[in-house]
C-alpha cells in the first residue's frame, strides 16, 4: 500500500487527549455466538465517541497561520463534539455548522465541549445543505474546513483505536481473528484497517453499514464512491449518501467482508445491550454487535474484536427505537379496521379476535369527522411471533374488514 498512515506519531499526540478506552470480555455476546468477542468500549471516550482521535489529530496538525485564523466543520453528531473539544483544548476559534433540526440535546453538548471557544450555526433543512453553508463559509473567511472523515490525518487519528486493541492483545499474548469495524464515510475503517493490515495482517477486517445507508457497499461494488439517491437517516452516525474518495482509497484494499445490518435489528441490539449489560450505545454504536447473528457461522470459536463507536443516544429517540424492534421482530403490527356498525361489534373484537397476551397499543379512527364508518387504525402488539398468525385466522374467521399496514405504508392518505 502506497498510502503511508503514521498511527503510532498520532498515538503519541493523543496520550494526553484521549481516553484508552477499555477492550472488555463479553461473556452474553461470546455464549450466544460460540465465539470470544471482546468489545472495543469508544461509547466511553471524552467525548462518548471515537471522533475526538480524528478531529484533534488533524486541528493539532495544523500550522499556527491556520490555527490562528480559525476552524469549521459542518455536524450534527459526534464529528462536532470530537471537533469542540479539540478547539477548546488548543485555545482556538472554530464554528460549527449544522443543521436547523438539530436535536437541542446535540447542540448543548457541543457548546459544553467547546465552550467560548465555538460558535454554532443553524443552518439547512438536512445535512448535505448544512455542509455546502459551511464550506462556503470556510472559503469567504479564509479558514480550514476539517471534515468527519476524508482526510489522512483524520484516518490516523481514528486509527489509534486498532492501535490500543493491538497493543492490550500483545500484552495477554493473544491475536485477534476478525475484526468488526461500523462504516460510514470510511474514516474509522480506513485508519484501523490500515494499522490491522500493518501488524495483523491474518485479522479479517468485517465492515458493517446500515442497510439503509449502504454507500460502501455500492462503492465496493461498483469500485469507486457513488452518491446514493436517498438515504434512511436512522443511524445518524454511519448514514452518509457517499463514501470519501481518500477513505474509499484504502477501505477497497483492506475490507475483507462487508456486511448490511437492517435498522429495525440495529434497535433490538439496542434494547438488548441495555438490559442485558447496562450498555447505553447510539444506532450507530449497536452496528457491530447487530452484525454478529449473521456473522456467527464464521465466527464459530475465534477471537473478534467489536468496535463500539459512541454512545450519544438521545433519550427522546427511545420510543422510535423500541417501535422499530417490535416491528422487525415481528412482535407489532398495523392494521385499517371497518368495524361492523353495530353494537358490540369492538367488544366482540376484543374478546374473540385478540389472544390472550395481544395488546391494543393504538386506537385512532382514521376520518375524524365520521368515527360512525370510518375506519380505525389499530396498533396490536402480541407476545411472540408465531402469535401473529393467529392473530390473522381470527380476523378472517370473524370476518373482520380488515387491511394489513406496513411499517413502510404512507399512511397519510387515511390521515386527512
Amino acid at each position: 500500500m502506497s498510502i503511508v498512515l503514521n498511527i503510532a506519531e498520532a498515538a503519541l499526540k493523543l496520550t494526553t487527549i484521549v481516553n484508552k478506552t477499555p477492550l472488555q470480555y463479553n461473556r452474553n455476546l461470546s455464549n450466544r455466538y460460540g465465539c470470544n468477542i471482546y468489545l472495543k468500549r469508544e461509547d466511553l471516550q471524552v467525548v462518548r465517541s471515537y471522533k475526538l482521535r480524528g478531529a484533534y489529530n488533524m486541528i493539532s496538525s495544523l500550522p499556527a497561520e491556520q490555527l490562528v485564523k480559525g476552524v469549521v466543520c459542518a455536524s450534527a453528531g459526534n464529528h462536532a463534539q470530537g471537533f469542540a473539544f479539540s478547539c477548546n483544548k488548543l485555545g482556538i476559534q472554530g464554528v460549527v455548522f449544522m443543521p436547523v433540526i438539530t436535536p437541542k440535546q446535540k447542540i448543548s453538548q457541543t457548546k459544553m465541549h467547546g465552550g467560548a471557544n465555538i460558535q454554532i450555526q443553524l443552518v439547512g433543512d438536512n445535512f448535505d445543505e448544512c455542509a455546502a453553508a459551511a464550506k462556503q463559509f470556510t472559503a469567504t473567511n479564509g479558514l480550514t474546513f476539517i471534515p468527519p472523515f476524508d482526510d489522512y490525518r483524520i484516518m490516523e487519528g481514528q486509527g489509534t483505536v486498532a492501535k490500543e486493541i493491538l497493543d492490550d492483545f500483545s500484552e495477554i499474548n493473544q491475536k485477534v481473528s476478525a475484526l468488526i469495524v461500523p462504516v460510514g464515510g470510511g474514516g474509522l475503517c480506513a485508519g484501523m484497517g490500515y494499522y490491522f493490515k500493518q501488524h495483523s495482517p491474518h485479522t479479517c477486517i468485517i465492515g458493517v453499514e446500515p442497510l439503509g445507508a449502504p454507500s460502501m457497499h455500492q462503492a465496493l461494488q461498483q469500485g469507486a464512491p457513488v452518491a446514493l439517491q436517498s438515504i434512511d437517516r436512522f443511524v445518524d452516525g454511519a448514514a452518509v449518501k457517499r463514501v470519501g474518495d481518500l477513505t474509499f482509497g484504502i477501505c477497497s484494499k483492506v475490507i475483507d467482508q462487508m456486511h448490511l445490518v437492517p435498522e429495525g435489528k440495529i434497535c433490538t441490539t439496542i434494547l438488548e445491550l441495555y438490559n442485558e449489560d447496562a450498555i447505553v450505545v447510539e444506532p450507530a454504536g449497536a452496528l457491530t454487535i447487530a452484525a454478529l447473528q449473521q456473522l456467527a457461522p464464521q465466527l464459530q470459536g475465534k477471537t473478534v474484536v467489536c468496535v463500539i463507536g459512541g454512545g450519544n443516544n438521545d433519550i427522546d429517540r427511545m420510543p422510535e427505537i423500541k417501535e422499530r424492534s417490535l416491528q422487525y421482530e415481528g412482535l407489532k403490527h398495523y392494521f385499517l379496521i371497518r368495524f361492523a356498525q353495530r353494537p358490540g361489534a369492538l367488544k366482540e373484537f376484543v374478546n374473540f379476535v385478540l389472544g390472550p397476551t395481544d395488546d391494543i397499543t393504538r386506537f385512532e379512527y382514521m376520518q375524524k369527522t365520521n368515527k360512525e364508518s370510518g375506519p380505525a387504525l389499530v396498533g396490536i402488539e402480541v407476545h411472540q411471533k408465531s402469535d401473529y398468525e393467529v392473530l390473522l385466522q381470527n380476523l378472517r374467521q370473524h370476518e373482520i374488514d380488515f387491511t394489513e399496514i406496513n411499517k413502510d405504508d404512507d399512511l397519510f392518505g387515511y390521515l386527512v
